[in-house]
Order: C-alpha cells, then sequence, then structure tokens
C-alpha cells in the first residue's frame, strides 16, 4: 500500500484537467483537493505531479471493472497526450468512511 501526502499547489490548471476528463470519459470533476482531482461517481482519482498538470498519476476504485477501467484509462492517457500531458497509470483505491463521521479514509494501493 502507498502512503499519500498531498503537496500544497494552487490549480492552476484544473480547467485542463476538468476538459480532459470531460473529452475522455464523457464525466465531470466531482471534487478537488490539493493536489487530487475526484471524477465523479467516484471511478477515479487524479494527482497533479505538477503544478501545470503536464505530468498526473491516476488511481481507479477497487469496485470498477477491470475492462472498464482498461478502457477509461486508455481513452484518459490518448486525451491527455493531445492536451500535453502525460498520465501514468498508478493502482487502485478504496474509499472507507466510518459511521456518522464526515471524513473519508482512501487506501491506496499498487497495481
Amino acid at each position: 500500500m502507498e502512503s499519500h501526502k498531498t503537496n500544497k499547489f494552487q490549480f492552476i490548471e484544473l480547467e485542463k484537467i476538468r476538459f480532459i476528463v470531460k473529452d475522455a470519459c464523457g464525466i465531470d470533476i466531482a471534487y478537488a483537493y490539493d493536489d487530487l482531482v475526484f471524477s465523479e461517481h467516484g471511478l477515479f482519482i487524479i494527482r497533479f505531479v505538477d503544478k501545470e498538470g503536464n505530468k498526473l498519476d491516476c488511481w481507479f476504485n477497487n469496485e470498477m471493472i477491470e475492462s472498464k477501467e482498461i478502457l477509461m484509462f486508455d481513452s484518459l492517457k490518448k486525451t491527455a497526450k493531445l492536451n500535453g500531458s502525460d498520465i501514468t497509470y498508478k493502482g487502485r483505491f478504496v474509499m472507507k468512511q466510518e459511521e456518522g463521521s464526515e471524513e473519508i479514509d482512501i487506501e491506496f494501493t499498487n497495481y
């Protein structure tokens, strides 16, 4: 399992990532926090490796069907490249929320 430490970035290029996700997958960004961008429906998480959005990491929800994950990542990779970015597949993640709490724990796993 991988521990995630966020880097404090300004989302100068959040719109670039929003465009890539919408164009590649037909979905929107649901939430952005520090250097993480959460897709609609919790399908995947993208992390800014650099503040310009030229290098990105991506994890998919562990509940996603592998064949759909592969197709979606291929589409993200192609669209990112067309927009001057490189996205790297990093593995899967699990979201957990304790009952009665608003906090969400995310565990990243290498695949």
